[in-house]
């Protein structure tokens, strides 16, 4: 996504629009996949919250990541995927996003560094995705690249 040069409405909107082009779970799992590009062009975590996470312990920090993963539906995420998909029901909303999160959950769980590497990814998104077979295949295409950016 070109972003260069553009005001931040105009930033967000192009990720909201790339979003609307693909059916609502999968445009959950591509505006998850955005999170923190999204999160920066909105200015989160503002500086009070990045000082106040600087001095949390290492159990504070995971407890913090599990609730943002376990109520991501119940924050900005609902907005976005709400304006990429003006017509969905909110119930269906929260279930698509809530789907994108854990599906995106088991591609790291079933990820295993046991081999080539690029084999390791491609077999844990298969297996995240016979959990979670209603992706089209661009989104686990997009998955398998999530994965090995994360793991490189």
């Amino acid at each position: 996504m070109k972003q260069t040069g553009l005001s931040p409405e105009d930033q967000i909107a192009e990720f909201i629009a790339s979003a609307a082009k693909q059916p609502l779970l999968d445009a959950a799992f591509e505006l998850w996949r955005w999170r923190y590009r999204l999160d920066s062009i909105e200015g989160r975590p503002t500086a009070e919250e990045v000082r106040i996470n600087r001095t949390l312990t290492p159990e504070q920090i995971s407890a913090k990541y599990r609730w943002d993963r376990d109520h991501a539906h119940e924050g900005p995420m609902f907005g976005y995927l709400k304006r990429a998909h003006p017509r969905a029901d909110d119930a269906a909303i929260r279930q698509a996003i809530i789907t994108a999160v854990k599906f995106e959950d088991a591609t790291f769980t079933h990820f295993s560094w046991d081999g080539d590497f690029w084999a390791c990814v491609v077999r844990a998104v298969a297996r995240a995705a016979a959990q979670y077979p209603d992706f089209l295949e661009t989104t686990y295409r997009d998955a398998r690249n999530n994965v090995a950016y994360y793991y490189k």
